[in-house]
């Protein structure tokens, strides 16, 4: 099931250009040992089998290279799926602003706070940066890097992810219609 899981979603973010390549991943937490997680190179429109990584122990070479931002996020939050992605508005805001305040309704509603983090990808810093970001917001984006979504499923992870973008997108045209 959770390969099913896996491409549909990212098919959704592939359509609506919230990944390019085989840039970003998913993952789902299997109970109390570890998590499913997206292999390394594969693309998220056809993602093939997720791999499972051990909170504990060695991690298989065919693991997503952010492995590790998934690990502390299960291990420092509530939630059980997690997308991140590389959606091009949210990254743009990451490099300008500390943190995304949204000004649509949606936004404002179920995610009013957007925090920008550092870290480079890949690394333990990223890891902790990300899962104490998203211990107080459903979204966080790392600072030209993309988003990281964290919910009980990947149908609540993808849509924390649409809606950053959406927010950073208003933003931007708003920013845009300014300056007429």
């Amino acid at each position: 099931m959770a390969a099913d899981d896996f491409a549909r979603i990212g098919r959704r973010l592939v359509a609506e250009h919230l990944v390019g390549a085989n840039f970003g991943n998913l993952s789902v937490c299997e109970g109390g040992s570890g998590f499913l997680i997206k292999r390394t190179g594969a693309y998220l429109d056809e993602p093939g089998e997720p791999v499972f990584v051990p909170f504990s122990g060695d991690v298989p070479k065919e693991a997503s290279s952010e492995y590790r931002v998934h690990r502390d996020i299960y291990l420092m939050t509530p939630f059980r799926a997690i997308v991140h992605a590389h959606p091009p508005y949210a990254v743009a805001a990451s490099l300008r602003l500390e943190e995304v305040i949204p000004l649509d309704s949606e936004g404002k509603m179920f995610c009013p706070r957007i925090p920008v983090v550092t870290g480079e990808p890949g690394t333990d810093e990223l890891a902790r940066n990300v899962a104490d970001g998203l211990a107080g917001a459903p979204v966080v984006i790392a600072r030209g890097h993309g988003t990281f979504a964290g919910g009980k499923d990947l149908d609540q992870a993808y849509a924390f992810t649409s809606l950053a973008e959406h927010a950073c997108r208003v933003i931007a045209f708003l920013r845009y219609f300014e300056k007429e």
